[in-house]
């Protein structure tokens, strides 16, 4: 049973667009995810990138994934902690902000002499009470489980799923996953999580025989087992996990249990007491004065 579909609301970047599906006004969270974002495919002119300068977050974690195929690309992570990785597809990227980190994403050289493609997927998970203010941490993983047969290949990103489990680390309960039908195609999606979403990123198909709209995400129902299908070929994002009893404020790149521990990560931002990222110190995102995120308990609204 279907509970829930958002549609996405679409940044233009100029040669790419980004599309948000959470947060929005009808829902903030799935699971422990906060922030969903759906990018390319697209290919960038010669000589141009994808440049997103030193930001900072706090007590969240960013997953970034990328996809494989004809738009298969590349993104390399900088951190304040030092960390270096060129994140391509097969590797998922766990960078967990905890009481800070500043990161910065771009694209490699060897990308932007050809064009650099872009295809993928970034998302938060909000951290649980008590682990908020954890120490920052980096992670890349590539030895991740895939369950398939013929017709159907899931690539477990984070937690277990049809019973393997990825070694990437999970601060709450966490399922994501990647899963690519061929045509006729089909996989059960377990009711094994509190909350479960699904994004149709390419292709086409159906979970129950109800179509997925393309980059919508569709809330599944909880307790229901169901069935994934397509007809013809598709790739689908599941995403879901225990879902949060206490709420979660967001504020540009900012997420929090407390609205004035955002207060005062906006002031240590402004006031440059966030580290630097070695290798990329020259440039920085500003404070906004209105960042287009945000997100606060309707209590507090």
């Amino acid at each position: 049973m279907i509970e829930q579909i958002l549609t996405p609301t679409t940044h233009d970047l100029g040669q790419f667009n980004v599309r948000r599906a959470i947060p929005a006004r009808e829902r903030t969270m799935v699971g422990p995810f906060i922030f969903v974002d759906q990018f390319g495919p697209a290919q960038l002119d010669i000589g141009s990138a994808m440049d997103v300068r030193p930001h900072p977050h706090i007590n969240l974690a960013t997953v970034t994934w990328l996809f494989d195929g004809e738009y298969a690309g590349a993104i390399e992570h900088r951190d304040s902690l030092g960390s270096f990785s060129t994140i391509r597809p097969g590797q998922v990227n766990l960078m967990t902000a905890g009481s800070g980190i500043v990161h910065s994403e771009r694209s490699p050289a060897d990308e932007r002499a050809v064009g650099p493609k872009l295809y993928g997927m970034q998302t938060w998970l909000a951290l649980p009470d008590g682990q908020e203010e954890i120490d920052p941490s980096f992670q890349a993983v590539t030895n991740l489980p895939i369950v398939e047969d013929s017709c159907a290949k899931a690539i477990v990103i984070m937690g277990e799923l049809w019973g393997k489990r990825a070694s990437t680390t999970t601060h709450a309960d966490t399922i994501y996953a990647e899963i690519m039908l061929a045509p006729g195609g089909s996989m059960p999606i377990d009711a094994n999580a509190d909350e479960r979403a699904l994004m149709l990123v390419g292709g086409e198909a159906s979970i129950d025989s109800n179509p997925l709209g393309l980059y919508e995400l569709t809330i599944l129902a909880p307790g229901s087992a169901m069935m994934l299908s397509s007809t013809s070929g598709g790739r689908v994002m599941l995403l879901g996990g225990e879902a949060f009893t206490t709420k979660r404020y967001v504020w540009w790149n900012f997420v929090s249990s407390s609205r004035d521990r955002i207060k005062q990560a906006r002031e240590d931002w402004r006031e440059g007491r966030f580290p630097k990222v070695p290798g990329d110190e020259q440039e920085f995102i500003p404070l906004p004065d209105q960042p287009k995120t945000i997100s606060y308990p309707e209590a507090d609204k």
